[in-house]
């Protein structure tokens, strides 16, 4: 069996997130889906939580982080090409997120990003693994 990731994410405005990464290219799953969740398919192995303020509340004891001044956890996902890495920061920023910093080209990874609606940063890059020593 494949180990499967479920990133949850608190967020402000549910529809206005879910709307924000389906614009994305991230498919919805309505098995998981409610009034306090969405649950966004990112491959066969990855997925993502959208939930209230109020429903994420009820996993933790924590406050919850205020993504737009704290960041609590880098997200990090692999690209086939820089031209998919470009792709989706384009998709992103057209759908409301902002760049944080310019891409980063360190010859055999290439490296771009965003902030989404609520400040969640997302790492997107593409790595040429025939220029990786093994």
């Amino acid at each position: 069996m494949n180990t499967k990731i479920f990133v949850s994410l608190p967020v402000r405005d549910l529809p206005k997130s879910t709307e924000f990464y389906q614009a994305i290219g991230f498919s919805l799953n309505p098995q998981f889906c409610d009034d306090t969740a969405t649950c966004l398919v990112v491959s066969d192995t990855i997925f993502v939580m959208l939930l209230t303020h109020a429903k994420f509340q009820g996993f933790t004891t924590k406050s919850i982080c205020d993504a737009t001044s704290s960041c609590a956890v880098g997200l990090s996902l692999s690209c086939e090409s820089r031209a998919a890495v470009d792709s989706i920061v384009r998709k992103a920023v057209a759908a409301g997120a902002t760049t944080p910093s310019e891409p980063k080209d360190y010859g055999f990874i290439y490296d771009h990003g965003f902030d989404d609606l609520d400040g969640h940063n997302w790492g997107f890059f593409y790595m040429d693994e025939s220029a990786v020593q093994k």
